[in-house]
Order: C-alpha cells, then structure tokens, then sequence
C-alpha cells in the first residue's frame, strides 16, 4: 500500500492558486476546486494525527475560516443551477425573484471571501507550501519503512472510528443523514488517499451516497430558501414542486443509504457469535480488507 502523495499535492496546488490569485469574482468551479482542497488537505492533517502539532492547528484553523467562506459562494452557485432546472415551472415571477435573490447573495458573499483571502491569504500560502512538504516527507517516509511510520496506525485508527460510527448509527432519519453523509466523504477521502487499499465498487458506492444525500441537502435549503422569500404561500406552484422535488431526493438518498449499510456497512457475525448486535465491535468486511491492505504497507 502507498499513499497517494499526488492527490495531497494537487489540493496544496489548487489552494495556493486561489489564495494567490484571489479572485474578484471567482467562478463556480474556482470556488469547487478551493473548497474540496481544502477538505482534502483537513482529512489529510486530522487522518494522520498532525492537527495536534501547533503550527498545523493554526493553519487548519485558518483554512476552515476560508473553507466556510468559500462554502457560502458554493451554496449560492449549486441552488442557482438547481433554480435554473425549474424553468417549465409556472410561477415565473417567483422564480425570477428567487434567482435575483441568489445571485445578490453570491456576490455579497464572494466579496467577503475576497477580503478574507486579502488579509490572510499570503500568511495561508506560506503555511500551506510548507507544510504539504512536512507531509509529503511522513507520507514518503511511511512507504519506505513501514513498521517505523506512525501515518499507518494513525490511517488504520481514523478508517476504523468512522467505520463504527456509520455502521452503529442505529436508523437514518432526515435529522441525522447530512451528518451522516460527512463521515461517508471523510471515509471516502481516506480511503483514496491509502492508494489502492479500497474495493473500486466500495468507493462508488461512497461517492454515490456522497452525491445523493447532497442533492437532497441542496434542494432542501433551496426549498427553505424559497418559501421564506416568497409570499405566495401554499398556493404557490414553485414553493410546492420544489418540496416533491425534495421528497423525491430524500427517497433516492435513503435508498442508497440502505443499500450501503447493507451491502458493505453491515457487520455479519461468525457463526460462533450469532448472538453479537452487528456493529458491535465487529468491522463490515470492505474496512477489514481495506485496513489489511494499509497494514500490509
């Protein structure tokens, strides 16, 4: 097993381009580009056990600062694409409020990431360059000499919690499955960064149920976002197509949600311990496969 120091590199790169560029108005996929570096690069720090080093802490701390900047321009350009779906939608005049509002909103927020990246994004810069090199040296140093690297307990350790914490989530409910969605991403992003040691079908079916429950997290803000800016009430057609639409997606999500905790979160008992809870203390066999494949080195 190794690890996939091109994919740590490449988020360092995306970050450091967008900080030193920094946009006045950043398009959408700029803004993608940041957000998911930035989230690579946290799993990368937290995976490995270095947000306990200072200089890492601060840099985390400022990189959510940006990542929670960057994720409200996000939001305003993934529910404006949403809106744009709804064009043979009657109710026009709501629907071109409801855009007006969005795009309002975007620029508002782009401009306070850019002040944000202003005031901290040569700092920023600096302590991402550096520290991706600190990285990469444990990342090289783990390939290497295994048995003496602390990056491979410390990966087996972090896939082994959000292994526990989504198979033992006893039922998924509309409360709970964002949430939940964030540990199958983090899991995800962990095993892509232990090059290799993850079943290919494993990791579609995380990035499936990823993509879904954000769908229906997307048109569920959108639909709130709608019914507190228009007054039409409930006769309104746009207001109601748009919560078929929301109960529509959290259908799929739930569906593909199941189909995961059942074909590969669900941890069988041997036959000596029929009597065991599934999830109790017992690892769904993809993460032990997986977790063998990192140990393996």
């Amino acid at each position: 097993m190794s690890f996939d120091v091109e994919r740590v590199r490449k988020s360092s790169r995306r970050i450091h381009k967008f900080l030193k560029k920094n946009p006045k108005r950043p398009s959408s996929d700029a803004i993608h580009r940041l957000r998911t570096g930035v989230r690579s690069l946290e799993t990368v720090f937290e995976t490995l056990g270095l947000d306990s080093k200072k200089r890492i802490k601060r840099l985390l701390r400022d990189l959510k600062s940006v990542r929670k900047s960057a994720g409200k321009v996000r939001d305003m350009d993934v529910l404006t694409a949403d809106a744009l779906t709804l064009g043979q939608v009657q109710e026009q005049d709501c629907l071109v409020q409801l855009l007006e509002y969005l795009g309002a909103e975007r620029n508002r927020y782009a401009r306070k990431l850019r002040r944000l990246v202003a005031a901290s994004g040569a700092q920023l810069r600096r302590d991402v360059k550096r520290n991706f090199k600190y990285t990469k040296k444990l990342l090289e140093q783990a390939e290497e000499n295994p048995a003496g690297s602390r990056a491979l307990p410390a990966t087996l350790a972090k896939t082994f919690q959000l292994s526990s914490e989504l198979t033992s989530e006893p039922r998924i409910t509309k409360n709970n499955l964002h949430p939940y969605r964030i540990k199958v991403k983090e899991l995800r992003d962990i095993l892509q960064l232990a090059e290799g040691a993850a079943d290919p079908r494993f990791l579609e079916m995380l990035g499936g149920v990823k993509d879904a429950i954000g769908e229906w997290h997307d048109w569920s803000v959108l639909a709130a976002t709608a019914g507190d800016l228009l007054d039409h009430g409930p006769s309104c057609r746009l207001t109601r197509h748009l919560k078929e639409v929301v109960d529509s997606k959290f259908q799929r999500a739930l569906l593909l949600t199941g189909q995961l905790r059942e074909k590969y979160l669900s941890a069988a008992p041997r036959s000596n311990q029929k009597s065991r809870p599934a999830g109790k203390g017992l690892m769904p066999a993809p993460i032990i496969n997986a977790a063998a494949s990192i140990a393996a080195g």
